[in-house]
């Protein structure tokens, strides 16, 4: 604590965190007549869901389990049957959402103003319960095995114990945190670059261990995309950045092989950079790619940016190539093996066959020039996390309930290893759920 009188309030649930998780849960419990305190870290609310803008996930549960195989069975099935309830929940708080519209191929979502749902919350939550920004907390209050509370850091030094039946932890992962990205995420990960809220830096994980819950899913994977190297990430271009043509593009590595499927989703194919030396690579298209993907929209009524040109002005390594026989002569320091990059681009110009296959995007890559890109993977939110059930209580190792503990959102671990299907709709969803849990009990 930073020195200050103790001061104690109480509640029916404590939130930590106010980001997309965190809000719903807010604005969910005082609309159910729950006493709330709401406890973010940084100065203003609304988390890393300010940079998104589509809330979807898998349309079934056969459709989910394909494109995330080996994620928790339960949760997997709670995010699919809640998906409807989160949308009636956005209906509800007024926030308009648009028409239902497909997203990386096996996905359905609706576009919505993020920063109008966290502002409606806000107002909610202010008005019949509590807000503190720029609020540390320090420890979960734990007594004879069941979490009631926790104590608070104010923003002016002011200590502060707020008791509570229930606490639902939403600090939106730590996905921030260099040293926590290397343990459960990758070695490699330390460096790679944040393309989310740089407050989300474990303090949810963190206080749940300390109140024995299980953390999952080490090494599970992480949501991000791949971004020019070289290039600072600052917020307002986290999705104008991002390069999500890779799907209709080449990756190669330092020693000149394609090393992955791109067409399965630029998503994977961050995943699967940050395994290659170094986790950079050469992203090549044609000039039809250049035309109908790097300068298109990635998702249907999103806006449009050529990110080719945007990455070059912010000082990304982005050459034109004229010809596949190009890139032998690529500048060394590069530490790429341009005659090997050379013979492939060029073999494939032909219609060989690639090897790995191009599954949903075959054709070959030959209407010149060539747009090359440097790349590095960027880190959204990690896979590893607290072990939560479908209703959004958090468990210990033994699988256990840790009593009067929830969380949601990016702080959650299990739900998705290796793969992705929104983040939104998970935050949205497991917070809903815990609120449901706790009105369930109290009432």
């Amino acid at each position: 604590m930073n020195g200050g009188a103790s001061v104690d309030q109480e509640a029916d649930l404590l939130v930590i965190g106010g980001g997309m998780a965190g809000l719903t849960a807010a604005a969910r419990a005082v609309r159910d007549g729950l006493r709330v305190v709401l406890v973010e870290r940084a100065p203003a609310l609304g988390g890393s869901a300010l940079y998104a803008g589509y809330l979807w996930t898998a349309p079934t549960i056969e459709a989910m389990d394909r494109a995330n195989p080996d994620g928790d069975p339960a949760l997997k099935a709670a995010l699919v049957e809640g998906f409807p309830g989160a949308v009636d929940f956005l209906r509800e708080l007024d926030v308009p959402c648009g028409p239902a519209v497909p997203i990386l191929r096996f996905g359905r979502g609706r576009q919505f103003d993020t920063a109008l749902f966290a502002e409606t919350c806000r107002k909610i939550v202010q008005d019949k319960g509590t807000v503190l920004t720029s609020a540390t907390t320090e420890k979960l209050v734990v007594e004879a095995g069941t979490v009631v509370g926790a104590r608070l850091t104010l923003a002016g030094g002011e200590a502060r114990t707020v008791t509570a039946r229930a606490t639902l932890l939403a600090t939106g992962g730590f996905q921030a945190d260099p040293d926590l990205r290397a343990d459960f995420v990758h070695a490699g990960a330390r460096e790679i670059p944040l393309r989310s809220n740089p407050f989300s830096t474990g303090d949810g994980l963190r206080l749940a261990q300390g109140a024995g819950a299980a953390a999952v899913n080490r090494h599970g994977g992480f949501y991000g995309h791949l971004v020019p190297a070289h290039v600072a990430l600052e917020p307002e271009v986290f999705v104008d950045l991002a390069l999500y043509y890779s799907e209709h593009a080449l990756l190669f590595n330092l020693a000149g092989e394609r090393f992955v499927d791109e067409t399965v989703g630029d998503h994977l194919n961050a995943m699967a950079l940050l395994d290659q030396p170094e986790g950079r690579g050469l992203l090549i298209t044609d000039a039809r790619g250049y035309r109908e993907f790097v300068t298109g929209a990635y998702v249907e009524g999103a806006p449009a940016t050529d990110k080719f040109a945007l990455a070059r002005r912010r000082g990304g390594r982005c050459v034109i190539a004229d010809d596949a026989s190009d890139f032998a002569a690529m500048p060394p320091e590069w530490g790429y093996d341009g005659a090997k990059i050379a013979e492939e681009v060029a073999r494939l110009a032909k219609g060989q066959a690639p090897g790995p296959a191009r599954e949903f995007d075959p054709r070959p890559l030959d209407e010149l020039p060539y747009y090359v890109v440097e790349t590095v993977p960027a880190i959204t939110f990690p896979f590893a996390g607290v072990r939560i059930d479908a209703r959004g209580r958090v468990l210990s190792d033994s699988g256990e309930v840790v009593r009067g503990l929830y969380a949601a959102g990016s702080d959650i671990g299990g739900l998705y290893a290796g793969a992705y299907a929104g983040g939104l709709a998970p935050a949205m969803v497991f917070a809903l759920a815990g609120v449901a849990d706790l009105v369930s009990e109290v009432r």
